[in-house]
Parts: C-alpha cells; structure tokens; sequence
C-alpha cells in the first residue's frame, strides 16, 4: 500500500497536523516516511520574516529550516517510523514544483501535506501550493487541514 510517503513541512499547525497522519499511515502499513523543507527566499523578498534579525539572510533560512527538520524528525523517531530527510533550497517562485520533484525522486506511493485552507482574498494574495501539487502530482495526496478561518 503506502510504502513511501513524502511529507513536506513548513514548522506551522498545519504541516505538524500533516506529519501526525503521516506517521499514523507509516505504523499501519509499515511504511518510510520521506520528511521534506524548503529553504524559500522568496519569504525575505516577500517580508514574511519580518523584523527578525538575522546574518546573511539565506543562512538565517537555511538554520531556521534545519531546525524544522530537526523538530519533525524528533517527533518522528519517537513514533518509531523509519524516514529520510530533506532540505532543499529554492530562489524564490513556489514550492510545489520542489515537493513534486521530490516525490518523483523517491518514488513516492502518497504526499500528506497540511493545508491552512484558505479562501477568498487571502488564497489568492498568498497562493496555494498545496492546490499545485494536487493539479500535477504523479501520485495521491492526503490533505490534513488545521480549523477552517472562523471556526
């Protein structure tokens, strides 16, 4: 079944919440969980670090995704799961086509990803990877969402 599952995190809710079910699905059919970051700059263009400081910009990214990494795979040593990790850097632009390419490159059986499900305005103004990687995966996708907004 699930033998091989890609899953993308970000530190938020919402890829925490996705990481959680991925381990649930690697327990029940024995399965390696392949645990994902993207080192984004487009996050400094876009000022979503706002005021923190930080040296060499790319390098604050790059400490703050190894230590996403380094939370996820903590959580899921002590579930007991067997996984990869995978830091990858990308120059700004979307991070979808980076998850894709890292499901191609393991042969992924599923994607889990947590998805904030917005809507309106704030999909729009912020983008959906999680809808990009649903319009072109190679393989099936497990959408885990935090609360709807005004819930």
């Amino acid at each position: 079944m699930y033998q091989r599952i890609l899953v993308p995190v970000d530190g938020s809710e919402a890829s925490k919440r996705g990481l959680q079910e991925a381990i649930k699905l690697a327990k029940a059919t024995n399965g390696r969980l392949q645990i994902v970051h993207v080192v984004n700059e487009l996050l400094l263009e876009a000022g979503f670090l706002g005021d923190q400081p930080y040296g060499p910009p790319i390098d604050s990214l790059r400490a703050s995704g190894a230590k996403i990494l380094d939370e996820a795979k903590s959580v899921t040593r002590e579930a007991g799961v067997e996984f990869g990790s995978e830091l990858v850097d990308t120059m700004g632009g979307h991070v979808s086509p980076l998850i894709l390419d890292a499901a191609r490159r393991m042969n992924a059986d599923l994607i889990v990803m947590g998805t904030h499900g917005r809507r309106g305005v704030k999909r729009l103004v912020m983008g959906s990877d999680a809808e990009m990687v649903l319009r072109s995966s190679p393989v099936p996708i497990l959408f885990v969402r935090t609360r709807p907004e005004g819930d």
